[in-house]
């Protein structure tokens, strides 16, 4: 296979305000990179209508039973991996709802192992591995925009019927790729030069933030500004759940931590319990009524 030239790719281009990178002063060197940071902020920020759009379709193939994949290699596997692990914590949702592929596999998420980027075919077996169905959402995530195996991973999946979506930072005349929704995060070339896990990465991970948070608000996970569906599995997350219940409620600790119990450790069920009456089966049943929706539960009962 001949050597793909990658040098025309906005992530590849030398900055011309950090060409003299290594005569700054360290408080210079702090200062160039604060500025160039402000950069990803304002790429996420142009790009609010495809990741919106990203929202809404993820949302809806999971409330139909679908699952959400990210796929990627080197730090955007790593940052997709990432995402995917602290849903479970944060949401309470189960492991399988949303995962991370990375090249490699885990090995690669400590070690460097960019050379397996370079197998599309790699890319489609983990799409079979997974058995995609229409179902399911596939994030490919892919800094310059060319990786095979995410290329790979994002055809496969079109084959089967799956919702893609694509995320990069290089404008879509430079790589173009079919999918659903096209998220591009134009952050500019890198202080150093082709190091996208910096401006890049940054951005990247930003998204991934504004993904995920917004598809688990769309699914009820969250009241307010409340994580109640925070999974209870040590004393920080039992704290703060214990605050969330006393905030929403203004019982006292004491109460708090009765309810928290009655209801099985899950602030949402304590919350409805609170608020209806309702004992914990009843509770439980009203809110799969309204599929895990809080708000609209509390709504139908008072």
């Amino acid at each position: 296979m001949a050597l793909q030239e990658r040098g025309h790719l906005l992530t590849e281009q030398v900055n011309p305000d950090s060409l003299n990178l290594d005569q700054l002063t360290s408080v210079e060197f702090v200062e160039l990179f604060n500025r160039e940071d402000a950069k990803a902020v304002a790429a996420v920020a142009a790009a609010k209508q495809d990741l919106a759009k990203a929202i809404d379709l993820t949302a809806q193939s999971l409330q139909k039973g679908g699952r959400l994949f990210y796929v990627g290699a080197g730090t955007s596997g790593r940052l997709g991996v990432l995402d995917a692990a602290e849903c479970p914590p944060t949401f309470c949702t189960p492991p399988e709802l949303v995962q991370g592929i990375i090249a490699g596999g885990a090995g690669a998420l400590v070690r460097s192992s960019e050379d397996l980027e370079d197998r599309a075919e790699d890319g489609a077996a983990t799409i079979a591995q997974r058995e995609i169905t229409q179902l399911d959402v596939v994030v490919g995530i892919t800094a310059g925009g060319t990786t095979p195996f995410v290329h790979g991973a994002i055809n496969a999946a079109n084959s089967r019927g799956a919702t893609t979506i694509f995320i990069a930072c290089v404008p879509s005349e430079q790589v173009s790729i079919q999918v659903d929704v096209d998220i591009r995060l134009l952050t500019g070339p890198e202080i150093l030069a082709g190091s996208t896990r910096l401006k890049a990465g940054t951005a990247t991970k930003l998204a991934l933030n504004i993904l995920s948070t917004g598809v688990m608000v769309k699914l009820g996970k969250v009241y307010g500004n409340r994580m109640v569906d925070v999974a209870v599995t040590n004393q920080k997350l039992r704290d703060r759940a214990l605050r969330i219940l006393q905030d929403l409620t203004s019982l006292s600790r004491e109460t708090a931590d009765i309810l928290l119990e009655r209801s099985g450790k899950w602030v949402k069920l304590a919350v409805l319990m609170h608020e209806t009456g309702l004992d914990k089966e009843q509770a439980d049943k009203l809110l799969l009524q309204h599929q895990g929706n809080l708000r609209e539960a509390i709504q139908a009962e008072n």
